[in-house]
């Protein structure tokens, strides 16, 4: 099967390198991803926003509860085989391994759709004893039971993302899963708030539809890849032992991911209240426009990072590492600075009760940023085979979260949740690029990683005089025109400080791609 190659053409015989090749499609994955992902969150800001104040704090934590509860029982659903796909996927479609592809995408269906049915029907009937024995909230059974439908179709969709991402295209899962999924579930909030119909079922209803329209558009999409009928027919090549060998591992340690992301909330809901469990819940979706960027990049570059590996491509491999490293701290730095200053009035746009959260929102953004300085250590473990160190990582960094959070959570609620997030993901990100160096001889920086850094410095000393000379208080208007300023700042020293070649390389083909051709190569970029 021909390497998925999207509109660009030969950029092997643009560029000179099969490296910068690589560097430029990581870049446009990136952005279709990011691109969606933004979308995405500009969706989701206002359903959250919609429900918070339609539903209010308490409320609100029960769907947020139930919600959690369905997507970590579809992640047990998975066996791994998501992440399976994206590895498999990418290196068969490179080999031009047809009978093999068609066998990768066969098993990942059937555990998809198997395993979803399986763990929908376990929720349905664990229903009532997770809602009064671990919450003593008997409202939230039938809000489990009416999600535990959705259940099979989350499987199916994360199968799906993984076969496309596996195929390197980043469009089609940008589209279904950030553009149909997003505005599908905002329109029927919206619909049901102006309704008057917006209540915890109609919230969890519209949830459950979203993914199922993004699961039918991601079908019709791979089909235009690589017809999913022959997925269907007998007698095809399924590696099934090597397949497993790489997914229980990763389903293991993405089973403790998803745990990990919902104990706290759990953990908040039974030692704290329900209704800092809303409130941590927004000062996360907060923090989460920081990491956009940087996870578009984390799953743009995973699958050219198997095919790299696997071909044995040493120089390109540490190219892309390093150069990937980069952009994720780069990108995050503009978010996190204006998190950190602007905290409050970000906060205040969900009701004053959030407001509280404004200390856990600083020391959230604090490990996001922690996470885009280490780069995409993790993508490297997985995506070069070492599955069980990515296994060990992860048992790590649950035990420091849970361990953290039984610590601080019962003294200090909120922020006690969000510290123990941050030492648990410093630990296990230092721990990881020490990993990558002894297995692999690789480390994420390079002499151009410096730039970004002084540059987020400088940014952060004139948001500090910005504030001196005009304090903003609970503002929204004069934070959003120092941030802008803020953000402006950061570019210029960064631009003063000049750019790396990969990023000149990436700059001057969006320019030419844009009709700005003759300017870029005034400036250098082409």
């Amino acid at each position: 099967m021909p390497r998925p190659r999207g509109d660009d053409g030969d950029l092997g015989s643009l560029t000179g390198t099969g490296s910068a090749q690589d560097i430029l499609e990581t870049a446009k994955g990136t952005g279709y991803l990011a691109g969606g992902t933004f979308f995405a969150y500009a969706c989701r800001f206002v359903i959250a926003l919609v429900l918070a104040r339609a539903l209010g704090a308490e409320s609100y934590g029960l769907y947020v509860l139930a919600v959690s509860a369905a997507g970590l029982f579809a992640g047990i659903s998975l066996l791994g085989i998501d992440d399976a796909l994206v590895r498999y996927v990418a290196i068969q479609s490179r080999r031009e391994d047809r009978d093999g592809l068609a066998g990768t995408l066969q098993l990942g269906l059937i555990v998809g759709v198997t395993g979803g049915l399986v763990m929908g029907a376990a929720l349905f009937v664990c229903a009532e004893p997770i809602a009064d024995g671990l919450f003593d909230e008997p409202a939230l059974a039938s809000l489990l039971r009416l999600l535990a439908v959705a259940v099979p179709f989350l499987s199916l969709s994360n199968a799906l993302l993984g076969t496309a991402r596996g195929f390197r295209r980043m469009d089609y899962a940008a589209f279904a899963e950030s553009v149909v999924q997003s505005i599908v579930r905002m329109v029927l909030v919206i619909l049901l708030a102006i309704t008057g119909w917006l209540g915890l079922y109609g919230a969890a209803i519209a949830f459950g539809l979203a993914d199922v329209a993004a699961s039918v558009a991601l079908i019709l999409l791979l089909n235009r890849s690589f017809p999913l009928r022959e997925a269907l027919r007998r007698g095809v090549r399924r590696d099934v032992g090597a397949v497993f060998r790489f997914a229980i591992p990763l389903w293991l340690s993405g089973l403790m991911r998803q745990f990990r992301r919902n104990i706290q909330k759990v953990m908040l809901g039974a030692m704290s209240s329900i209704a800092n469990v809303g409130i941590f819940a927004i000062a996360g979706r907060v923090s989460l426009v920081a990491a956009v960027s940087s996870s578009s990049i984390y799953v743009s570059s995973r699958p050219l990072m198997a095919q790299l590996h696997d071909a044995g491509d040493r120089q390109g491999l540490h190219r892309l590492y390093a150069t990937t490293t980069r952009w994720t701290l780069g990108m995050n730095i503009p978010f996190f600075l204006v998190i950190v200053l602007y905290a409050e009035p970000i906060l205040r746009l969900f009701g004053g009760t959030f407001a509280s959260a404004t200390t856990a929102l600083i020391v959230v953004a604090i490990a996001e940023l922690i996470g885009a300085a280490t780069g995409t250590c993790q993508g490297m473990i997985d995506m070069t085979g070492h599955v069980r160190v990515k296994l060990a990582n992860t048992v790590l960094n649950t035990i420091v979260l849970v361990g953290g959070g039984a610590l601080l959570i019962p003294r200090f609620g909120v922020n006690g949740a969000a510290t123990a997030s941050l030492i648990a993901v410093a630990t296990v990100n230092v721990a990881s690029i020490v990993e990558v160096w002894i297995l692999e001889g690789l480390l994420p920086f390079d002499r151009d990683s410096w730039k970004v850094v002084v540059a987020g410095s400088g940014a952060f000393l004139v948001g500090l005089a910005l504030r001196t000379m005009m304090p903003v208080g609970t503002g929204l208007g004069r934070s959003v025109i120092q941030g802008t300023l803020v953000s402006l700042s950061y570019v210029a020293i960064v631009l003063v400080l000049g750019l790396a070649s990969d990023d000149r390389l990436v700059i001057g083909r969006a320019l030419g791609r844009l009709g700005l051709k003759r300017m870029a190569m005034l400036r250098g970029l082409a």
